[in-house]
C-alpha cells in the first residue's frame, strides 16, 4: 500500500493507511527501490507486476463506483471479501462503498432477508 503520487513524485501523502490489526509494516524508500530495481531484475519485475495489478485495481474499484448502484456496490463487496463484512467496522464498509452507515445498513437489511 502507498500513496503512489507521494511515493514517485516525492511529495507529502494525501493519503493515509489505518490498520484495524496488529500487522508488520516494511518501508522502501523511492532511492532504495531504484537501487533494488537495477540491481535485481527479479524485484524490478516484482515491482512492476504488483504496480499494473494495483492500477488494474484502482481503474476496477473506480468503474464500480461510478457506474453501479449501492446495491450492487454492496454485492461486490461481500463476493470479494467475504470475511471482512463480519470484521470490519461497519463505519470503514460503508466509506469504502462511498454510502451512508445507515443506507449500508439497509443494504445488509435487503440482503440477509
Amino acid at each position: 500500500m502507498s500513496d503512489y503520487i507521494g511515493f514517485f513524485k516525492q511529495k507529502n501523502s494525501k493519503m493515509f493507511i489505518e490498520c484495524l490489526k496488529d500487522g508488520e509494516v516494511v518501508s522502501l524508500t523511492l532511492q532504495g527501490r531504484e537501487k533494488l530495481a537495477s540491481e535485481l531484475h527479479k524485484m524490478d519485475h516484482f515491482f512492476r507486476i504488483k504496480l499494473t495489478n494495483g492500477y488494474i485495481a484502482l481503474q476496477q474499484r473506480i468503474i464500480l463506483l461510478l457506474s453501479s448502484t449501492p446495491q450492487e456496490r454492496y454485492e461486490e463487496f461481500v463476493r470479494l471479501y467475504p470475511d471482512l463484512i463480519s470484521e470490519v467496522p461497519k463505519k470503514y464498509v460503508a466509506e469504502y462503498l462511498g454510502v451512508s452507515r445507515e443506507t449500508l445498513s439497509r443494504l445488509y437489511s435487503n440482503t440477509n432477508k
